[in-house]
């Protein structure tokens, strides 16, 4: 993980988590799956005004409930999930009147048993004298909510459903909640985007996940395994303006980085003019040359600072405004420039830049292999060895980048550690959005995913938190980032093997489009590639023989 030291912002404690419980109450009606929503009053101190589930804060008596017998549960629900749940069913009662219980001789609570009760008294007493048991046993997990770090209130909220009880009507408190509406998925978000239904970012992302469910019984099914996420979004800065992100979500491991203590001021835009602080000791700048290959550009990075001079990690195409603002930001204090491979979009911008520098900085690398493609030809002034060490400055104040070689992508491919500070420079190896291209001969799938255990490994020895991309924002849990793509890779290779094998006098046409039937059309020529690097490593390991 960075050293605090080369955070950009002065590190905070987020405000603490309070323990909360909310519950989407689900009915299937002719128009498909709907949800019970209210609107908050426009006096609450968390989400005036918003659409919401009802719910509200875990207290003592829906602990205490939990250990009685007056309540339904699953074997599956422990003290915690069983708690969540009491509190779920206390609070659509207090809010709107359910009451989620049954009777003695199993059948559910309905408007008559409501009517008696009172909503300003112990709703446990009140069932027990009644001879009702509350259904906890009815409540599932759907998702895991935190409040994000940049609120001044935070609740820690399971999100969790249930069937609305025949033979009940909500009715508000017309305090806390109003205007209760039964609404599809779909339509809430409609009213949403025409701002007639505000709602808050884990209200939206709930309803469009539950915009793939047909009915109750799907949800409640998809449920039984636990909640379907968790997450405690990141928010930063899009043309201006607040953008909030979970945790699959591209921009998520880059505002971890910049503001892991939820600090909402890191801009997302993506911009040429100039660099981008990632780190107090690593600046990002995008080369001006966007594309499908490329997404967003280039990522040239400065590893380094005023005092100690910097190291430039890919300057990235022959691009001479792109090159001036490195030089500028570095005030010309460059002792190396590196490049992670050969390819035209990496390495052509070195020469150009080392001439800018009176120093005359040492291009480094290793040298493109003979079956590099002709516009990929790169000899630096010095090769690389595997393990190698540059540093820039000492002590406290020193930037370590390691050189690893990671062929796979590309036979003369180096990926680098910046030690101090966790951080891998990951080149085209790994990319933020979508998987790299292995382009035989020069790209070689068994040398891609070898080199990915070696990132892996490097994980490990270096505690790497996180990944700077040639292409993409950062990404965070950088084990888990390698090991997912391993195994989406895998994932590929199987589906490949599955078609070889259905249509074994096929054409490696052929095979792409059901091979890569999950991916844009206009991506096949490019995803062939791939394909073929797939095929040659299922060959080497006696899979398959044409």
């Amino acid at each position: 993980m960075p050293r605090p030291s080369q955070l950009l912002y002065p590190q905070r404690e987020p405000a603490p988590l309070k323990q909360a419980a909310t519950v989407l109450l689900l009915r299937d009606s002719p128009e498909g799956l709907q949800v019970l929503m209210t609107r908050r009053s426009d006096k609450a101190s968390f989400a005036p005004g918003a659409f919401v589930f009802p719910g509200g804060g875990i207290d003592a008596q829906d602990a205490a409930a939990a250990g009685h017998a007056q309540c339904l549960r699953r074997p599956e629900q422990d003290a915690s999930a069983l708690t969540q749940a009491l509190a779920a069913i206390r609070e659509s009662f207090e809010e709107l009147g359910i009451l989620l219980a049954r009777r003695a001789d199993g059948s559910h609570a309905d408007a008559s048993d409501v009517q008696a009760l009172d909503r300003h008294q112990s709703l446990l007493a009140q069932c027990q004298a009644r001879g009702l048991k509350l259904a906890a046993d009815e409540v599932y997990m759907l998702a895991h909510w935190m409040t994000d770090r940049d609120m001044p209130k935070r609740f820690d909220v399971p999100f969790l459903v249930a069937r609305m009880p025949a033979g009940q009507e909500p009715v508000a408190d017309e305090n806390e909640q109003f205007e209760p509406v039964w609404v599809s998925p779909a339509d809430a978000l409609a009213r949403h985007e025409a701002g007639n239904m505000y709602m808050i970012f884990p209200t939206i992302r709930t309803l469009k996940r539950l915009q793939a469910y047909a009915s109750v019984d799907a949800v409640l099914q998809a449920c039984g395994g636990g909640p379907l996420w968790t997450s405690c979004p990141r928010a930063g800065l899009l043309q201006g303006r607040e953008a909030r992100y979970m945790e699959h979500e591209s921009p998520y491991g880059e505002l971890h980085m910049t503001c892991p203590d939820g600090q909402m001021v890191h801009a997302l835009d993506w911009q040429t003019e100039r660099p981008v602080a990632l780190l107090k000791n690593v600046l990002r700048l995008t080369a001006p040359n966007p594309g499908v290959m490329t997404g967003p550009g280039t990522n040239s990075y400065l590893v380094g600072d005023a005092s100690t001079g910097y190291i430039c990690i890919d300057p990235g195409p022959a691009d001479e405004q792109h090159l001036q603002k490195l030089w500028q930001a570095t005030g010309g204090k460059i002792s190396a420039i590196i490049c992670t491979h050969s390819h035209a979009d990496h390495s052509p911008g070195a020469k150009p830049l080392q001439a800018l520098c009176e120093s005359r900085p040492p291009i480094l690398g290793l040298p493109s292999a003979p079956t590099a493609r002709a516009n990929s030809a790169f000899t630096p002034d010095r090769a690389l060895a595997h393990g190698e060490k540059l540093v820039l400055g000492e002590g406290e104040y020193s930037h370590t980048l390691k050189a690893l070689h990671t062929p796979g992508h590309a036979a003369n491919h180096v990926c680098f550690v910046l030690e101090e500070d966790g951080l891998l420079f990951s080149g085209d190896h790994i990319l933020n959005g979508s998987t790299t291209v292995v382009d035989p001969p020069d790209g070689n799938m068994n040398d891609y995913l070898d080199s990915l255990d070696l990132l892996a490994q490097a994980c490990s020895e270096h505690a790497i938190g996180f990944i700077a991309p040639a292409h993409g924002y950062v990404l965070g849990d950088a084990p888990g980032a390698i090991a997912r793509l391993k195994v989406h890779r895998l994932q590929r290779e199987a589906k490949i093997l599955k078609v070889m094998q259905t249509q074994p006098g096929g054409s490696m046409d052929d095979w792409v489009k059901l091979a890569y039937d999950d991916v844009d059309p206009r991506i096949w020529p490019v995803a062939k590639r791939s394909l073929l690097a797939h095929v040659e490593r299922i060959q080497s390991l006696g899979g398959f023989n044409l």
